[in-house]
């Protein structure tokens, strides 16, 4: 399975997907990351905090990005670079988030695509940054 390669993006082109977060999302990703935070995992101490309830990890959004990186722009073979994140809002379980990757810049030399990333919650941004990535070449 191969996704795009480099000579097939284009400055603006976008992909998204939205995935509502869920109870079990949140748990798992406690799991795997061992971040057992309990304004993540326990109602009765979230409700003390200013968000007054649980909410995601914040990783998780960025779980999110990876994931419409990693099966649709660029795709299967995309290789992660970095990424910076700017927590913008919480996110709630049962929230709807909006993962948006865009290409904003492109270094045909090196291979390199930069990309703009956005989650969002009924249209407010939750989470927003910036990735690089390498992008497979045909010839490679």
């Amino acid at each position: 399975m191969q996704g795009l390669y480099f000579d097939e993006l284009s400055i603006g082109q976008t992909a998204e997907m939205t995935k509502v977060v869920e109870v079990a999302d949140v748990e798992a990703f406690a799991a795997v990351s061992h971040d057992h935070n309990p304004i993540h995992l326990d109602e009765a101490y979230a409700k003390t905090t200013p968000f007054g309830g649980r909410i995601a990890h914040g990783a998780l959004g960025g779980a999110y990005i990876s994931a419409v990186m990693g099966n649709q722009l660029p795709g299967p073979g995309v290789v992660y670079l970095s990424q910076s994140l700017k927590f913008r809002r919480p996110v709630r379980i049962g929230d709807p988030v909006t993962t948006r990757v865009t290409v904003t810049a492109l270094d045909s030399r090196r291979g390199y695509a930069t990309l703009r990333t956005v989650c969002e919650v009924n249209g407010k941004t939750v989470i927003d940054g910036e990735a690089m990535v390498i992008v497979p070449r045909r010839d490679a």
